[in-house]
């Protein structure tokens, strides 16, 4: 454009200056002077060779140019051009592994399978909040700790542990700044009465002897060591001394759906509406009368803009969080027979988290703190704001119907106990607030991970009360094993499938928080 632009205006003054009358007679001046005219000399026939040569290589190489200029053009206009959502604009009808959720524990899963085998498996993952604003991950506290009573939980804790750590190692994607999920390695205390002191110290001695670290803490000690903190009526606490603390939830979740997502793993927006099932008349299963046994062949979506779809599978794998009952459900998990009529007892409560402001509060190294009654507090930045919170009691358990605060279960739920705990929270005033849905296990509060006792191709993972978060690495890898392997085999979570529904067999977790 620039050399045209010269050009023009090149020929312009060309034109206003002179006109060309013809070559045996003389120019005329715009001031009307005149002088004669020299007609050329007879040019050399081998500079004129060399002349033509080179307006021709010139002319080819204007159009080379235009050609490339004309497909940088094209390239930068489809560029330019809304993307489709889906991979090569085209909704994935069928894969090898379809997981209904895709919040910390789906995405989790799919980063896990795909790294594991990148070519040989292919992974779509159905997530119906894709900007996540009512995710459990999201809204979540963000905590991770070792202070459980289950091999189980605190394995997955130690592993979740040493993952933040190595997050680079794990999750870093080509192009992109490594991920950061800002982990604050300030622990956890647990604090109990005179009749929680014999649970916390079986809990400490079993954590340490699977590789954990924390003190036990006398009411003395615990004041030594923080002074703010008014002892009345505790007797012995805990204190996690190595990774333990909190870290950001939604830098975790995007750090795993990115890197799946480089690794080759599709996402679709949308919603699971319900299963299509196939017959399988050479299927045999106690109970079931020969020749009628289904499993399922498609999860029908409903997608972003209301059309409905379907995905044929080979496995899937059911982590929607608090929705995995409903999902579930389609599948006829607790309507059926036989197994069938085992429901997932996987429900949505509704948890408030609270932000507060403290000027003169606990310092930087306060740990998240767990009073007997269950509220906590935690550090929030470094400008005396604290997040806080309690688990309600079953009659003051608020609806699920929305996502609305109650600001009186604070009032008079949680800040009396915290500002008895801590003298210093006595004058604290509410900045912000918050609730997210908490996926809770109604049979014991634990996890429900592994293979579906009826459906061959049905993995589940969900109700974890809670842990799901800080459980997300350990808990993707583990189905990841269960469906490439066969088995367990890192972390032995056999104690938490389905199985334990049917044996009635609950895994109970002591000090549940």
């Amino acid at each position: 454009m620039f050399k045209r632009v010269n050009a023009i205006k090149f020929r312009k003054f060309i034109n206003k200056k002179f006109v060309y009358l013809n070559k045996n007679e003389c120019f005329c001046t715009s001031e009307g002077s005149s002088q004669s005219y020299e007609p050329p000399k007879p040019e050399h026939p081998f500079k004129r060779t060399i002349r033509v040569l080179a307006n021709d290589m010139k002319t080819a190489k204007n159009k080379v140019q235009s050609f490339v200029a004309k497909v940088q053009g094209i390239r930068e206009a489809a560029n330019q051009v809304a993307k489709s959502p889906y991979r090569d604009g085209i909704f994935p009808e069928h894969c090898d592994i379809v997981i209904i959720g895709g919040g910390a524990v789906g995405s989790s899963i799919a980063y896990w399978l795909k790294q594991r085998a990148p070519n040989a498996l292919t992974i779509t993952v159905i997530e119906k909040d894709p900007l996540y604003a009512e995710a459990s991950t999201a809204l979540s506290v963000g905590g991770i700790r070792q202070q459980f009573s289950l091999e189980e939980n605190i394995r997955m804790s130690l592993f979740g542990a040493e993952f933040l750590r190595n997050i680079k190692q794990h999750l870093s994607v080509e192009g992109h700044d490594p991920p950061d999920v800002q982990f604050t390695p300030f622990g956890y205390l647990l604090l109990a009465t005179e009749e929680g002191v014999q649970q916390l110290e079986e809990n400490a001695r079993l954590q340490k002897k699977l590789g954990a670290k924390n003190e036990l803490l006398t009411a003395v000690k615990l004041k030594q060591k923080f002074p703010w903190l008014n002892t009345d009526g505790i007797a012995l606490g805990c204190h996690g001394l190595e990774n333990e603390g909190w870290f950001d939830p939604w830098s975790l979740l995007y750090a795993l759906k990115r890197k799946a997502i480089s690794l080759g793993v599709e996402y679709v927006d949308g919603e699971a509406v319900g299963f299509e099932f196939k017959k399988m008349p050479d299927m045999l299963m106690d109970g079931i009368e020969p020749g009628s046994y289904e499993t399922v062949e498609k999860v029908l979506v409903k997608t972003a803009n209301g059309e409905l779809r379907s995905v044929k599978f080979g496995i899937v794998i059911i982590a929607a969080g608090p929705f995995s009952a409903k999902v579930a459900g389609m599948a006829r998990i607790g309507t059926g027979d036989g197994m069938l009529s085992i429901p997932l007892p996987v429900e949505p409560r509704k948890r408030y988290v609270f932000c507060v402001d403290c000027k003169n509060g606990p310092g930087l190294n306060t740990p998240l703190t767990i009073d007997p009654s269950g509220a906590y507090f935690r550090r929030e930045g470094l400008a005396g704001s604290y997040i806080c919170g309690r688990s309600p009691t079953p009659e003051e358990e608020p609806s699920t119907e929305n996502l609305d605060v109650d600001y009186d279960f604070f009032d008079k739920s949680v800040w009396p106990v915290l500002a008895t705990r801590v003298p210093a929270f006595e004058s604290i005033k509410v900045t912000n607030a918050w609730s997210g849905y908490y996926e809770y296990n109604t049979y014991d509060q634990n996890g429900i991970v592994g293979p579906h006792p009826y459906y061959m191709n049905m993995y589940i993972a969900t109700g974890f009360s809670g842990h799901g978060i800080q459980h997300a690495p350990a808990i993707g890898r583990s189905i990841m094993e269960m469906i490439l392997d066969g088995r367990f085999v890192t972390i032995n979570l056999a104690r938490m499938s389905f199985d334990r529904l049917i044996t009635h067999s609950p895994l109970i977790e002591q000090n549940i928080v």
